[in-house]
């Protein structure tokens, strides 16, 4: 492991414009579950009628809003976490220069607080809401502030998070943005996801740099494509590597 971490840090310091790809296995060590693993969210013994996948869809939004803001608040919208060693360390390497974007498919909004500016959120943010009308924006404070299903101060539409359901399409300007950042990258650091999600895990495919980084406690279908493949918990190897 120690001769990796050199390895990382060697590619690293090489870098102009490295790019890193996370999933939910970045957040974990901040307390927030993933969803597939085995105590994952989606396998969590609960007292729900419905599946979360079910609950987390488009249809069962606009059929159960009050049911699907139970689940939404309770389960997707964190207020206490906060960034752990890996978001720190990737904040650290946008200040010096190395890291020109975060793609990441988590909907934490954790990046931001650790300080990084270029998060490129391919799921949207739970922090985040809109009307499905007028689209005006609302925080998460607006949403805490009503008793029933939020609706539009302007229109009163339907408020809903800024966040891709289940049977919606990811945005073509956010995915544009994430296949330009990989294309332009000379490093790119995948950690923290098993990248079995498409389209999201699709995009490694647009990465035309020499140097693949991954990092991810499984093993995932990339792993043979990879020069450098660390099996190891996200949050201690970019802490040692960055740090």
């Amino acid at each position: 492991m120690i001769d990796k971490i050199e390895r990382l840090k060697q590619l690293i310091a090489q870098s102009q414009r490295a790019v890193f790809f996370g999933g939910a296995g970045v957040s974990t060590a901040s307390g927030i579950p993933d969803f597939r693993s085995s105590t994952g969210l989606y396998n969590q013994k609960t007292n729900l009628r419905y599946s979360p996948e079910t609950i987390l869809s488009h249809s069962f939004f606009i059929k159960h809003p009050r049911e699907f803001y139970d689940y939404h608040l309770n389960h997707l919208v964190a207020q206490n976490a906060r960034p752990n060693p890996a978001h720190h360390a990737l904040a650290e390497l946008e200040k010096q220069g190395k890291l020109s974007a975060i793609i990441t498919q988590n909907i934490d909004g954790l990046h931001q607080q650790a300080g990084s500016t270029n998060v490129i959120e391919l799921h949207g943010n739970a922090f985040s809401f809109y009307c499905v009308n007028c689209h005006k924006n609302f925080d998460l404070a607006y949403i805490l502030s009503r008793s029933s299903v939020p609706a539009c101060s302007h229109c009163r539409g339907l408020v809903r998070p800024n966040i891709v359901l289940y049977e919606e399409a990811l945005d073509p300007t956010v995915i544009e943005d994430a296949i330009e950042a990989m294309r332009q990258s000379d490093l790119l650091i995948v950690g923290g996801t098993s990248l079995v999600v498409y389209p999201a895990a699709g995009l490694i495919d647009y990465y035309r740099g020499r140097e693949l980084v991954l990092i991810n406690r499984e093993s995932t279908a990339y792993d043979s494509q990879a020069s450098l493949l660390i099996h190891g918990d996200i949050a201690e190897v970019l802490k040692a590597a960055i740090f």
